[in-house]
């Protein structure tokens, strides 16, 4: 009797894809904007930094909402909502004449953004057979790669024949256009949401290591996204580069991270998740600082390195986060966590920088917070992991015992 190969919808599955590419590159394309956008609109540092606290705040609560609108909706249409209410605000901001729109119109795109995720990993599940799922979720996950890397060549490719309105609109016909594609040919996500409980957040918010793995994500996504947001600022308004070559820079920078990830994951298998995170928050902190403190073209090096440091917290971070709190609770912990992190390290972290910038220098701001990087590995040994209490691993004095991967064994 022959073995069924299992099916791989590629098809639908780039379609998918695609809007979730376009969705991601649609919010971060305002990094590469900012230094055109406050000659055009006459706005300080700090105004044109919370520009990003503006579309974070939107799309924490799209996440947090998310699960409300799927159990009505199902998942497919959800995604379908997501799709072309990003297309209808990227079209709106780039229509907008003042401040106050462009602000109104970040919120609702970062709302509209929000209600992609949790649904889309939703559709991508019912698509994928469980064999191939991995290999369906590398493939989605090359969207946000993908678009740290193109955002700022798309926006300097537009920024060299129109205003700097070009980019949004482009970006919104893309994303009528592929929420389009999906409409016509997607398929799978019938199935309904599902609303988080109460219960279920009482006992998250008892456990200390939910709180530190909240602090730890809002700093590796502001050392990763909110850096990002106010680079280009920063090396045009500061450090006096051109415009041109700091978004190739950038992207460039980005396109490496894209193999140091890999690396990340297979160190933290080997190290232990609290080694792995010690190491890594220590490599960005240091890159992070000298960012803010080398002179001259000095600084072209933690350009390209602290990213790569950065992007090496998730693959552990994840690991980590997998384990707080009883089995039931973890994928709450996860939808949690993650918007609360954006908003802070997305958000807050870029506007903090530039005001920094307005009120001194954007070194200062940057230098702080690499210094609160430098600093987290003290938070390390509050993590405490249901599973080794059960597996017989905690000290008489009731602390976790050591993993038997952090003493340097590996598994077997």
């Amino acid at each position: 009797m022959k073995t069924r190969t299992p099916s791989f919808p590629l098809g639908a599955l780039l379609a998918l894809t695609g809007i979730f590419f376009l969705n991601f590159i649609g919010r971060v394309v305002l990094a590469p904007l900012l230094p055109t956008m406050e000659a055009d609109l006459g706005i300080d540092h700090t105004q044109a930094g919370a520009l990003f606290l503006w579309v974070t705040s939107g799309y924490c609560a799209g996440l947090l909402g998310s699960g409300l609108v799927s159990s009505r909706l199902n998942h497919r249409r959800t995604v379908l909502l997501s799709g072309f209410l990003v297309a209808g605000m990227l079209l709106a901001v780039s229509a907008a004449r003042g401040l106050t729109e462009i602000c109104l119109g970040l919120l609702v795109l970062g709302i509209a953004s929000g209600l992609y995720l949790p649904s889309g990993i939703a559709v991508l599940t019912s698509l994928v057979e469980p064999s191939l799922r991995g290999r369906a979720v590398s493939v989605h996950e090359l969207a946000p790669n993908l678009g740290f890397v193109a955002a700022p060549l798309v926006a300097e490719a537009l920024l060299r024949w129109f205003s700097w309105q070009a980019a949004p609109a482009v970006l919104g016909v893309g994303s009528l256009a592929a929420a389009a594609i999906f409409w016509r040919w997607g398929q799978g996500g019938d199935a309904l949401g599902e609303v988080p409980r109460l219960g279920t957040l009482r006992v998250l918010a008892a456990e200390p290591s939910f709180w530190t793995m909240m602090v730890f994500f809002s700093l590796a996504i502001g050392a990763s996204l909110g850096v990002y947001a106010i680079l280009p600022l920063y090396l045009v308004a500061e450090r006096g580069l051109e415009r041109e070559w700091v978004n190739t820079l950038v992207a460039f920078s980005r396109l490496l991270g894209l193999f140091a990830s890999i690396g990340a994951g297979w160190a933290a298998d080997r190290l232990g998740p609290r080694r792995a995170l010690r190491g890594v928050f220590f490599a960005t902190g240091f890159a992070t600082l000298l960012l803010g403190l080398l002179p001259g073209f000095w600084v072209l090096a933690p350009v390209l390195l602290q990213p790569l440091a950065a992007v090496c917290f998730f693959p552990p971070g994840f690991a980590a986060l997998s384990r707080i709190g009883p089995v039931r609770t973890r994928n709450v912990a996860v939808s949690l966590t993650v918007p609360v992190a954006f908003l802070l390290g997305g958000g807050a972290v870029p506007t903090a920088i530039a005001w920094c910038g307005d009120h001194g220098s954007f070194a200062v701001g940057i230098g702080i917070f690499g210094g609160l990087c430098f600093a987290a590995p003290a938070l390390v040994r509050t993590l405490r992991f249901p599973d080794e209490a059960d597996a017989g691993t905690t000290n008489p004095d009731g602390t976790p015992a050591q993993d038997p991967l952090e003493q340097g064994s590996t598994p077997l």
